[in-house]
């Protein structure tokens, strides 16, 4: 028998060593497979949307000026609930002073904001308004009159416990909104300038 050249030997020798390590690490590897756990995907969902619940409602009485100019016409609005007399007087006003559903008028002066409600110790409201709530007003004593029963109406009407409200302008006392009727203190409510549908 005769021995393969030296060249062949070595050839078979460095393929047998390149055929031996290529099987250890092909071992190793599957060893290494099962000691690390694999690695996992996570995916995040987002939490479901929040069920939007509906703002709870509450049903007042508001007041709007007649078709014919000639009386207030009260109105069943529906109004954001609120959870102290404080907030719920203020949820009234801002609705009161938005403009009048049709046919019915507003008698509040455009632009007219609500600065602050609050009620006092003996138990009055006081709404203090912006400055348009006399620069912008038309005037003439019957438009002046029914804004500002208007406001005293709608909180007395809606907040029982309050029996006189106090208009301010800017937070001041104020003696008229237009020049005819007296606004200096507390007034209560008036329904003889009401006159239902």
């Amino acid at each position: 028998m005769t021995r393969p050249a030296p060249s062949a030997r070595r050839r078979i020798v460095i393929g047998a060593i390149v055929l031996i390590v290529s099987a250890s690490v092909a071992a190793i590897m599957l060893n290494i497979e099962r000691l690390v756990p694999a690695r996992r995907t996570t995916v995040v969902t987002a939490p479901p949307a929040p069920s939007v619940q509906p703002t709870p409602q509450i049903t007042t009485t508001l007041f709007y000026g007649s078709v014919d100019g000639q009386a207030l016409v009260p109105l069943r609005r529906e109004v954001p609930l609120a959870d102290t007399p404080v907030a719920q007087g203020t949820e009234i006003l801002k609705a009161q002073l938005a403009p009048a559903p049709s046919p019915l008028v507003s008698v509040m002066p455009p632009g007219t904001r609500l600065r602050a409600f609050y009620l006092t110790s003996r138990g009055d409201a006081v709404v203090d308004l912006s400055r348009e709530i006399r620069s912008a007003h038309p005037g003439g004593s019957l438009m002046e009159m029914f804004t500002v029963y208007a406001l005293v109406n709608a909180v007395t009407a809606n907040l029982p416990k309050v029996r006189r409200v106090q208009l301010l302008v800017e937070g001041q006392e104020t003696d008229t909104i237009a020049g005819h009727i007296d606004v200096r203190g507390p007034l209560p409510a008036d329904r003889s300038l009401v006159r239902e549908k």
